[in-house]
């Protein structure tokens, strides 16, 4: 999980303990997202999209290439420069529901196990 608002990465990792995940992270920082990526498997992930004035393109790119399900959490109504390849990718809005977590994230695994 990469968010860099505390309070919105407490109630995000509360909600996916919730759901049975186990948490890594969060990562308030798009380089410690990263480093962790080169030091830890992941299953899925919940990405924050401007984490401290940057874009988190650079984790979800990495994310994409190791066929990692995500998705993107924001208050952004729309990504502003998202990569192309970044584009089909489930968006939902903060503050995130816990119901709409769940479903996101069920959705993007599932479709993963498609291909």
């Amino acid at each position: 999980m990469v968010e860099d608002e505390m309070l919105i990465a407490c109630e995000m990792e509360a909600t996916l303990e919730d759901l049975g995940c186990r948490v890594v992270g969060p990562f308030a920082r798009v380089s410690h997202a990263l480093d962790a990526l080169d030091a830890t498997t992941v299953d899925a992930a919940v990405l924050d999209v401007n984490v401290r004035g940057e874009m988190i393109f650079p984790v979800a790119q990495k994310l994409k290439a190791l066929g990692v399900p995500m998705v993107f959490c924001t208050g952004y109504a729309d990504l502003p420069n998202i990569p192309e390849a970044l584009q089909d990718q489930v968006r939902i809005g903060k503050p995130c529901p816990a119901g709409s977590v769940e479903g996101a994230l069920r959705a993007q695994v599932a479709k993963s196990g498609e291909g």
